[in-house]
């Protein structure tokens, strides 16, 4: 997958509809947030993101990829999402692997909010 398609597919997931989101979860993705329950697996990563409100812009910077073997994509970088006057902004990480041509799904994403002055989210 070339990388602007990348970003692209990795913007979706913060600003797609849910069944964008269930398309592109792996059955045995593994995603950690920074709300409880912490660490969510498969089935229970999708319905948690499916609850929640999805962002209506999410902008990265200093993005990286990898792509350490075949059929596997690795991607780092910072996020500043927005939804009307509330605001995010964490590092993140996910990582796809390749079904088949042309089709990807997410088998990790974890993210770590980005820490303010006197050290909170």
């Amino acid at each position: 997958m070339e990388d602007y398609r990348v970003w692209a597919f990795e913007e979706s997931l913060w600003t797609g509809d849910a069944e964008n989101y269930r398309k592109k979860m792996d059955a045995d993705c593994l995603v950690v947030v920074p709300a409880e329950p912490y660490v969510l697996s498969g089935d229970d990563a999708v319905k948690a993101v499916s609850s929640t409100p999805r962002w209506e812009s999410a902008e990265f910077a200093g993005g990286r990829i990898a792509r350490p073997q075949e059929g596997l994509i690795v991607v780092a970088y910072h996020v500043a999402a927005k939804r009307g006057e509330e605001a995010y902004e964490a590092h993140c990480t996910s990582t796809y692997r390749r079904i088949e041509h042309e089709v990807w799904t997410v088998v990790q994403h974890q993210q770590t909010p980005k820490l303010v002055a006197g050290g909170t989210a």
